[in-house]
């Protein structure tokens, strides 16, 4: 098959895994109008295919993603309103994808093996991992171009330190793989070379995993996340009494007593 005029190709791995792939390096993985439809239906896709228990996002040539494509944007500025219900839309459709990955059921894991810039670094935040490689880079550079990351601000500041993310968007610097694990912004870093067996590996382990219990966890997390704490701890209670009762719980802990492999009733 010709891939060559896929925004985003998909390889489904072993284990029920899936890697999606940004395939635009000659916009440097810009997320234009096109390819956040692309990853927004590749992903909604993938949420609903019970086959599937984790989601790489990662990116050919060397840069990960460099935010919205500015040649796009400029050119809507020739219509007649100059440009600004076209701006609605990119950016409400950028705000879909990110709380897509949030909201999916499926644990998502950034891949990153370049430099991610402006909503490039918004989608590694709203991955529920990031793992990068060691000549990875990254920034929120809209303000040296008179335009605020307003929206990865949302991300950022949900990931990191506050007073670091507020650095990263004031000054627009770039920062390397050690400042970005040091802050938040990914998990963590390797060599190039081993960058896709570690990415690989913590995927494996996470589907070897109850999927319908991964899934009430990951969404458990971020709603517990925005409660105060009583009404958190209120809230996750109710979680944890409800995830006992279902029948991967009941057969977790059986297996864990009996000294044996669990058996998931995946459906």
């Amino acid at each position: 098959m010709n891939t060559d005029n896929l925004l985003v190709l998909q390889e489904r791995l072993e284990f029920g895994l899936l890697r999606l792939v940004l395939n635009n390096p000659q916009s440097k993985n810009a997320l234009s109008e096109v390819m956040i439809s692309t990853l927004i239906d590749s992903i909604n896709s993938a949420s609903n295919d019970h086959s599937i228990k984790v989601i790489i996002i990662s990116a050919t040539g060397n840069v990960f993603c460099a935010g919205h494509d500015l040649k796009e944007i400029t050119e809507a500025r020739e219509s007649e309103d100059r440009g600004d219900m076209f701006f609605k839309g990119l950016f409400d459709s950028c705000s879909s994808l990110m709380q897509l990955i949030i909201n999916s059921p499926k644990p998502i894991i950034a891949e990153i093996d370049g430099v991610a810039t402006a909503a490039g670094c918004q989608l590694v935040a709203s991955c529920d991992l990031a793992i990068a490689s060691d000549v990875s880079k990254f920034a929120t550079p809209g303000v040296n171009i008179g335009l605020f990351c307003s929206t990865p601000m949302v991300a950022l500041s949900r990931n990191m330190h506050k007073k670091n993310a507020m650095e990263m968007l004031l000054t627009g610097d770039m920062i390397d793989c050690s400042k970005a694990k040091e802050i938040g912004l990914i998990n963590d870093y390797v060599s190039p070379d081993n960058l896709v067996s570690s990415v690989i590996n913590l995927a494996e382990k996470i589907a070897s995993k109850s999927s319908k219990t991964v899934a009430i966890g990951k969404k458990a997390f971020y709603r517990q996340a925005e409660m105060s704490l009583a009404d958190a701890y209120k809230f996750t209670s109710e979680v944890m009494k409800e995830n006992l009762l279902r029948d991967d719980a009941k057969e977790g802990i059986s297996a864990f007593i009996e000294k044996r492999p669990p058996d998931w009733q995946e459906e």
